[in-house]
């Protein structure tokens, strides 16, 4: 009877023991998981650089940290989501469609709390792409991109054959500033010479594939037949030095010549290359409703301003049924450029960027894998001289 007692606590104390393992294991996770959460949400978050929009300033494969408190987090917008995802649960499909990894059933006021300052003019900053309302995601929710501030609230934005200007006098490029270039050839050229000359960016019979080898040229400029690369002057004079290139041509988009640029409207034919002037609204700023001003800042109005029952008809708003003749914004808006300027879907293509949609400051550059030369090992395809880089 006292071996049955014995043996049967020793059983107990081992369940117990599972269950006890299994709880604090589970805490654990939970505990680690909202630690997480707080320290994305309001410190500092880990982001990965999909495209070559930043070149050379930020690569594809580059992992920066951003910080949150540079220019305050913002508070949840949309409390219900899972942590550690974004928008969709990592590619996962279900019937042909992603699943979503939130739920826009309770939406919030989003709040910023005090950070350290606003954004400034010439450094890059993560944000939420604005026109991701068409999708019908929640500010928070929207896409991730980082680009190169150029303008804030109250500036003037203006490009005049590829230089900007800001407020009238000639802004400060990046260092490395990519610009567009057509190769005029006969043949194709094999990637290893693109690679050497540290050419990553071109187009081909790929458009889709922004590495792809230039086997046919297929492309046309002013007659010549070649195809584009996106890169540094001095790279690009380096190519034509090749005895195969015919010549190497710098592009130009010219007004009236560029398809898909802001405002989107034929009262005015501005290019990426000959772009405004532009006013940047600041909060207070109030603006005439006229046909030139509502193609101007009428999306920002309808979408990003946080009104109820806006309404644009033709050259007319009307705001919950009353139509106005001035509006007042609420907020500041920044004007973002990507570094490699003629491969870059940025504010030159759907304009403005509200202060409410600001992420943060990028840091520093944690891990960087070239994804140029699919060929290579993993550690030479590791690039050691990039890792803890500052983002300047």
């Amino acid at each position: 009877m006292l071996d049955f007692l014995k043996r049967k606590n020793k059983e107990e104390k081992k369940e117990k023991e599972k269950k006890g393992f299994f709880r604090e294991l589970l805490n654990d996770i939970l505990f680690a998981l909202i630690a997480v959460t707080i320290i994305r949400g309001l410190f500092v978050e880990a982001f990965a650089i999909p495209t070559g929009s930043m070149e050379n300033s930020m690569l594809i494969g580059d992992h920066l940290f951003v910080s949150k408190f540079h220019y305050g987090a913002r508070t949840p917008q949309t409390p219900i989501q899972f942590p550690l995802a974004h928008q969709t649960f990592w590619g996962i499909k279900l019937f042909g469609k992603e699943v979503p990894s939130y739920s826009d059933i309770i939406q919030l006021p989003s709040y910023r709390l005090p950070g350290l300052r606003k954004p400034r003019r010439n450094e890059p900053v993560v944000f939420n792409y604005p026109p991701d309302y068409k999708k019908g995601f929640p500010t928070d929710m929207k896409t991730f991109y980082v680009k190169r501030c150029l303008a804030i609230p109250g500036d003037t934005f203006e490009v005049r054959n590829k230089q900007v200007y800001i407020n009238g006098e000639a802004a400060e490029n990046p260092p490395q500033m990519l610009t567009s270039f057509f190769v005029e050839v006969d043949r194709g050229v094999h990637e290893r010479y693109m690679r050497e000359l540290g050419i990553t960016d071109y187009t081909d019979e790929y458009p889709q594939d922004t590495y792809a080898t230039t086997a046919l040229p297929q492309y046309t400029y002013k007659g010549k037949t070649g195809f584009y690369i996106h890169t540094t002057p001095d790279r690009a004079e380096k190519l034509a030095a090749y005895n195969f290139i015919n010549s190497v041509e710098e592009v130009f988009h010219y007004e009236g010549e560029d398809r898909g640029i802001f405002p989107h409207s034929s009262l005015y034919n501005w290019s990426r290359d000959f772009f405004g002037p532009l006013v940047m609204p600041s909060k207070g700023m109030t603006i005439d409703l006229t046909p030139e001003n509502i193609a101007l800042y009428g999306e920002a109005i309808q979408h990003y301003e946080h009104n109820d029952d806006v309404v644009i008809s033709g050259d007319e708003i009307s705001i919950e049924g009353q139509k106005i003749d001035t509006y007042t914004f609420k907020q500041g808006y920044y004007f973002m450029i990507g570094d490699n300027r003629h491969n870059s879907e940025d504010s030159r293509s759907w304009g403005l960027v509200p202060y409410d949609h600001i992420v943060g400051k990028p840091l520093f550059i944690f891990w960087s894998v070239d994804r140029t030369n699919p060929n290579a090992g993993f550690f030479e395809r590791l690039r050691f001289n990039r890792m803890l880089d500052l983002i300047k």
